[in-house]
């Protein structure tokens, strides 16, 4: 059975990625390893995850060993359906809780609560800027990094 909320992997890790370097300095890039510890986190899994990121504009790459990924958008311009769409596209409208159609359309008794749900996600993502999330992330040296409480846990 689907579930009622999917956010793939790759979605958190974008995100949570590029909310970090909101407060990253852009002469200072953040090599993928680094926040791969930061995140606790698969490091080629993040890497895949910025270099397609990259590819599309939102952050830019640096090679060297001091390179690393910077951002290069205005983070009060970027919402986090913008981020969503450019990891894993469209963010999909799944009416059916088996994951097909099992009834006939308007006969479903949670399709009008299921298009609900999907509208409310939708709307809270468009409307919350990555420059949102700015004072939620700490950098390192600031206090615990992100995922500190994970690591006690």
């Amino acid at each position: 059975m689907a579930g009622l909320l999917r956010i793939s992997e790759a979605y958190v890790l974008a995100f949570h990625a590029m909310a970090y370097l909101v407060n990253s300095s852009s002469d200072r890039p953040v090599s993928a390893a680094d926040l791969a510890a930061t995140f606790h986190v698969s490091e080629a899994h993040l890497a895949k995850v910025l270099q397609r990121l990259a590819r599309l504009g939102l952050l830019a790459s640096r090679r060297g060993p001091k390179g690393g990924f910077v951002l290069s958008c205005d983070p009060a311009q970027v919402t986090l359906l913008d981020i969503h769409t450019a990891v894993d596209g469209p963010l999909d409208e799944n009416t059916c809780l088996l994951g097909e159609h099992m009834c006939e359309p308007g006969t479903c008794v949670m399709e009008s609560l299921l298009r609900d749900v999907h509208h409310m996600v939708r709307e809270q993502l468009a409307k919350t800027r990555l420059a949102d999330l700015a004072p939620l992330v700490k950098r390192r040296g600031e206090g615990e990094p992100v995922g500190a409480d994970r690591a006690r846990a």
